[in-house]
């Protein structure tokens, strides 16, 4: 079935098919989603926001957005509840709705994956810099599953560390050709920062 209706999660951040999120969870409305995801093992979408901010009323979403998959979950030094989750599939939002104790759901259409493609050789310098520049990054990446030679991989990775705007990490998540997004991307790195 290409259509389902899943929680959705409005943030100020774009995330990618095997990309890592971290994040704290303090409203209600949250905490009962990442209880209900955990017992059902089921994940829940994030989307941008457009307009609105993350805690109270969102106005406006991107229509693009990632299922993410808990797979950890701990308390935080301000006892907060702390997750991680993992960027799983990107799907568009047909309809949304909010649910009496706040929780944003939508009726969502999965796209299809984005084909693996070996990442062309004039791109090799861009799988070096991430090399690098990921275990500098912390805990983050760590457990994150390496793929240097897929272009989709490469790219996502890319788009998720480079200070770009919001806007500009949207319309890379909605492109479906990989080989495009690293076109977009890799003006913004110079040849010798890798």
């Amino acid at each position: 079935m290409n259509i389902a209706e899943i929680s959705l999660f409005p943030l100020n951040t774009v995330l990618f098919p095997g990309g890592p999120l971290p994040l704290r969870i303090f409203e209600t409305r949250y905490t009962d989603m990442v209880r209900r995801c955990l017992r059902e093992h089921s994940a829940f979408g994030v989307v941008l926001i457009r307009a609105g901010t993350e805690v109270g009323e969102v106005e406006r979403t991107a229509d693009i957005g990632t299922t993410a998959r808990i797979v950890d979950f701990y308390q935080l030094p301000d006892r907060l509840l702390g997750i991680t989750c993992s960027g799983e599939k990107k799907f568009k939002v047909l309809e949304r709705r909010r649910q009496p104790d706040g929780l944003n759901v939508g009726t969502v259409e999965w796209l299809p994956a984005e084909p693996r493609q070996e990442l062309p050789l004039e791109y090799a310098h861009l799988a070096t810099l991430l090399r690098k520049v990921l275990p500098e990054l912390g805990k983050i990446y760590e457990s994150v599953p390496k793929h240097f030679d897929d272009a989709a991989w490469v790219g996502s990775r890319l788009v998720e560390i480079l200070p770009i705007s919001l806007g500009d990490k949207q319309a890379c998540l909605e492109m479906q050709d990989p080989l495009q997004r690293l076109e977009r991307i890799a003006p913004l790195i110079r040849r010798d920062e890798s």
